[in-house]
């Protein structure tokens, strides 16, 4: 019994780790043809009584739909058979209410109900410091002052170098994009998701019929799922800001959060990025975020990485001609 048992398992776990690690090539479906996108789930970030990032004149919630939306569109015009689920679309939280931890679990929650092939998030970036710029101060000379110094019978006069201030204006001046997958560090729960994904269970019970969702071999099918969905999700995201840099944006390559996880991206079973897709706290690029011309371009630059990606999955193996490095810093 225990070796029918270990035989079991190993065919099992040899056949998921063939389809898994064939990078583009996601595991055939029951019909023996190669996956694709079928479904798309489109996620403005924030929305409602949580703005995000704020510049001088808009927030990021507002600029992140604009976005979304006609991504969307692009998206349907050019491939009519894709389901598209957004998370929002209107300026409100996802799912609506005033929750933005329920918001956010709502966002997840949708993706892999709808069993989403794809979770891409929209959103802007900002840095800490005022939208536009602030006012900073240096030292530009110093003078003579003469103070008092000790106490009792040791207080005596003394003259000090005291330093002469001036304000100056600081310009916002940080301007970029990035793209984010899930942190590494945090796959246990990317892959606690996958395992909860009874479709991915199916394509291997039905010819086996022995894949009980608890069981190791389940664990070990979500652990190269994830292992899978990492690689897709980098390849997308590499391929999203190598679009970008060809536009002449700032590209800061592809992400991981390491002191603090992108918590959507985890709790989503499926490959999935968060686009940053510029500094809403720099004037010149909050106005590029809103104008028509900014969020065309943007739109064409993340269609351009998803036709890529699309094609580089429909692709038969051994054909790939997917990305594994990172655009990097630039």
């Amino acid at each position: 019994m225990m070796k029918k048992n270990l035989m079991v398992f190993g065919i099992i776990a040899v056949s998921i780790f063939v389809s898994a690690f064939s990078f583009t090539n996601p595991p055939a479906k029951k019909s023996g043809k190669a996956t694709t996108i079928r479904t798309l789930i489109i996620d403005a970030g924030h929305g409602g009584r949580d703005p995000g990032a704020r510049g001088l004149k808009s927030h990021e919630s507002a600029v992140a739909l604009d976005i979304a939306l006609k991504l969307g569109k692009a998206i349907q015009q050019e491939f009519p058979d894709i389901k598209l689920v957004y998370t929002r679309t209107t300026d409100e939280l996802a799912g609506g209410g005033n929750d933005i931890r329920q918001a956010n679990r709502y966002r997840a929650e949708l993706a892999n109900k709808s069993k989403g092939d794809l979770f891409i998030s929209i959103h802007c970036n900002a840095t800490p410091q005022p939208p536009g710029g602030w006012y900073a101060k240096r030292v530009i000379g110093h003078k003579k002052k003469v103070v008092t110094v000790g106490r009792g019978k040791k207080r005596r006069k003394k003259t000090v170098n005291e330093p002469i201030y001036e304000s100056y204006w600081v310009e916002n001046k940080r301007v970029g994009t990035e793209t984010y997958v899930w942190a590494a560090d945090r796959s246990d729960s990317k892959a606690q998701k996958i395992g909860e994904n009874e479709e991915f269970g199916e394509q291997l019970e039905d010819s086996l019929n022995v894949l009980d969702q608890n069981s190791p071999e389940a664990n070990l099918r979500a652990q190269l799922y994830t292992k899978y969905f990492f690689s897709n999700s980098y390849t997308l995201a590499y391929l999203v800001e190598k679009q970008f840099e060809q536009s002449g944006r700032t590209s800061y390559g592809v992400k991981q959060r390491n002191n603090k996880g992108i918590w959507v991206l985890q709790a989503t079973g499926m490959p999935s990025i968060l686009i940053e897709t510029g500094f809403i706290t720099n004037r010149e690029e909050e106005q590029y975020l809103n104008s028509e011309k900014g969020q065309d371009e943007i739109v064409d630059n993340i269609m351009e990485a998803f036709k890529k990606y699309k094609q580089d999955l429909e692709k038969p193996k051994g054909n790939s001609t997917g990305k594994t490095g990172s655009s990097g810093n630039k």
